[in-house]
């Protein structure tokens, strides 16, 4: 654990945090000035030590204290775990300093003790506090003999690294003095009976230019977290706990300076400094060290707060992702990549840093939690009052996802079977009122018996969008998810009159694909994965259909020429590995796990590299399988496979510049219909223009004021496609 440390040389921690942040650009510059680290107090110098039978001088750890009656020995300290240099009698405390000389202050910017510890301490440098465990917040007293609150075990001894606790420029420089110097610590056991004791210790120090004074860093040094070229997330709960459900109050800043820039954890926030609500997010990753969050963004007075971060479209709901059984740490990322290209919408994300109460933890991707919104899932919004007619029929997410609900409104299983379960997702289970409810209980029950009757394959459109359900497939097919189709599974549905059928996705949590599971399905990279995890019995059926197979594979020849390609993909893999850098050695000395089984590994690697490698082999060996093995007639003419579905027709179809200027144009890609014309309206519902698409190929709409115009594409008494047009 990489802990920050704000020492309290100043008065309050609100003064010095307010310091640190005027002072941030000298702090900047003092960390690009680091040549190299030295370790100035070793673990196995020889300190001074007092046993805690009774409360010590109250300024022993002051540097003038006369520690001449104390005993001497090599440290570390303790008892019970073989490891201790200098043995001493079972105590609930104990006092231990060394002086150390420093010739020339100017050069070092700053420094971190490591410590390896049971079962709390606290650190002094010259009499003023820099760092604790275990006890307390910063500047709570610890007696000789007060108990910690929890046991803390040491890790040296067991092949773990101490916790680092650095201490910054501003700090620092507050507290040093040339020449002698004293660092004092108080370690207090749980209790005078506990098995054992353990105190090991070491002072780094950053040094600007390349003289040696000092020891050589240990072999475990890494140098402390500061700053990263990735986007840094500061995130503090006070002395909250996350937990799951509810959400607790926190503050959250983030730092993007740009491309090229570092981004350090001082740094005051560039795309957001405010309020935020916080809780763990997830199921079997609840398990893992590293948690997974969700957030979201709050005025002062607690209520949501529409922000842009990192240049995402405004909203309140948002993820941290924590990739951790996934050691490529790409694994959503390059799938939410792929299918944004792909489909109507997909999560956007981006890399990250998180640091959480002071606590480095590690490469984060944030992303778009899915819910209903312009620039999100873009459906209808459903409202309490629409309880009738066409307002009732649209704007419902519902997610096929474990069976476990907390309370009965949570969802539903299917009428055939005991799955799938059907969960209310967005609107929630709260927010629908009951005509609602039942309202798309009963249309997905009438889809469902629909697909029981021996005609199914000619009355399936009526109920699902094709090429949503073809575009989805391929993607979990792809990654061979191993929760694909069962679990995080999520489906919209818009009103009847923008077409009312289901569409499948957006796609969600893919950490379990590319062969990165070993339960239940075979993670080999041949073989389809839908007949082992689909629990909904009309998805098979849809797949089994031959005009779906054909939509599938003439998909696939479409997309294995460009965002499916093998040039294409592992490029995209090469381009995120190098977005990260050096972020990824900093994640995984936080998380020691590389070489180790994190369930469900299928494959370990030692290194990131090797974690990479597989990944690239794994999907070069995918592609080629499924290339070889596509669902569907190899003999079928692609280019005259048309349908008159609106949502063949959006993938199609494109309106573009949009925001617009002056012009619009509209193109249509091989495949796309090009009959039929397309209506301007403004908000008002006024007509403002109408074409044929081929009579024109560019829309002149210089004459009309900025603002947001809706445009429909219409053939006869159908709206093929509908969309958002915004004049700058």
């Amino acid at each position: 654990m990489i802990k920050f440390y704000y020492m309290y040389a100043l008065s309050t921690r609100r003064v010095f945090f307010s310091l640190l942040i005027l002072f941030s650009p000298f702090l900047s510059k003092a960390q690009s000035g680091i040549d190299h680290w030295e370790t100035v107090v070793s673990n196995s110098d020889i300190w001074s030590y007092r046993v805690g039978t009774s409360a010590p001088p109250p300024n022993w750890m002051q540097a003038q204290f006369n520690d001449s009656t104390w005993l001497t020995g090599p440290g570390g300290f303790g008892y019970g775990d073989g490891d201790d240099s200098t043995i001493i009698p079972p105590t609930i405390s104990l006092c231990i300093r060394i002086p150390f000389n420093l010739a020339d202050t100017a050069k070092i910017k700053m420094a971190v003790l490591h410590a390896d510890y049971d079962d709390a301490f606290i650190a002094y440098l010259n009499g003023t506090e820099i760092a604790r465990g275990n006890f307390g917040p910063p500047g709570t007293f610890l007696a000789y003999n007060d108990i910690p609150p929890t046991d803390h075990e040491a890790t040296l001894y067991q092949g773990g690294l101490p916790e680092g606790y650095p201490i910054y420029p501003l700090a620092f420089d507050q507290v040093i003095k040339e020449n002698e110097n004293v660092l004092a610590i108080q370690i207090n056991n749980c209790m005078i009976t506990s098995s054992d004791l353990s105190s090991n210790f070491f002072l780094s120090l950053a040094v600007a230019d390349t003289s040696r004074d000092f020891y050589p860093t240990p072999s475990w040094f890494y140098p402390p977290f500061i700053g990263t070229h990735l986007p840094l997330f500061s995130i503090n709960t006070g002395s909250q706990v996350i937990v799951d459900e509810p959400k607790i109050n926190a503050t959250m800043k983030v730092v993007d300076k740009g491309v090229g820039m570092t981004n350090y954890w001082f740094d005051a926030g560039t795309d957001y400094d405010g309020a935020i609500g916080i809780e763990i997010r997830g199921a079997s990753s609840q398990s893992f060290d590293k948690k997974n969050y969700g957030l979201e963004t709050r005025d002062q007075n607690g209520n949501n707060n529409n922000v842009s971060l990192l240049g995402m479209p405004n909203e309140n709901d948002w993820v941290l992702h924590g990739p951790y059984s996934d050691k490529s740490l790409l694994r959503n990322a390059i799938t939410f990549e792929i299918a944004r290209d792909m489909m109507d919408y997909a999560s956007r994300t981006r890399f990250c840093e998180l640091v959480i109460n002071e606590e480095y933890k590690g490469i984060y991707l944030l992303m778009e939690k899915i819910k209903r919104d312009n620039n999100r899932v873009d459906i209808a919004n459903l409202r309490s009052s629409d309880i009738t007619g066409d307002e009732l029929t649209g704007g419902y997410i519902i997610q096929i996802d474990r069976d476990d609900p907390t309370t009965a409104s949570d969802g539903w299983r299917s009428s055939y079977g005991t799955f799938p379960f059907y969960a209310f997702h967005n609107p929630s289970k709260d927010q629908l009122v009951p005509a609602q409810k039942t309202y798309i209980r009963n249309w997905i029950s009438n889809f469902e018996q629909a697909m029981t009757r021996p005609d199914f394959n000619s009355t399936y459109e009526n109920y699902i969008d094709v090429t949503s359900f073809v575009d989805y497939f391929l993607i979990n097919e792809l990654a061979k998810h191993v929760d694909a189709f069962k679990l995080s599974f999520y489906m919209y549905k818009q009103k009847d009159s923008d077409g009312g059928k289901l569409h499948m996705g957006p796609i969600w949590d893919i950490n379990l694909g590319y062969g990165n599971f070993d339960f239940g399905c075979n993670p080999d990279p041949m073989g389809w994965i839908y007949p082992c995890t689909s629990d909904a019995f009309w998805f098979d059926k849809i797949v089994g259909i031959p005009a779906v197979q054909n939509r599938i594979y003439c998909r696939w020849e479409e997309l294995k020429q460009n965002k499916l390609s093998n040039t294409f993909l592992m490029s995209k893999i090469d381009s995120l590995v190098s977005l990260l850098g050096p972020a990824v050695d900093r994640n995984f000395n936080e998380y020691n796990i590389l070489g180790n089984y994190v369930w469900p590994n299928n494959f370990i690697g030692n290194t990131h590299t090797e974690e990479i490698n597989f990944l690239k082999t794994w999907l070069v060996q995918r592609l080629t399988w499924m290339d070889n093995n596509m669902l569907g007639n190899p003999s079928i003419n692609c280019s005259a496979l048309q349908t008159n579905s609106v949502e063949l027709l959006s993938h199609h179809l494109n309106v573009h510049p949009n925001p617009f200027e002056d012009q619009i144009s509209f193109t249509f890609f091989e495949g796309g219909i090009s009959e039929g014309e397309f209506f301007i309206y403004n908000l008002q519902g006024k007509l403002i223009s109408k074409i044929k698409p081929l009579e024109h190929a560019f829309l002149d709409m210089s004459k009309v004021p900025a603002g947001l115009y809706i445009y429909v594409y219409r053939k006869g008494q159908q709206d093929l496609q509908t969309g958002k047009l915004v004049k700058r």
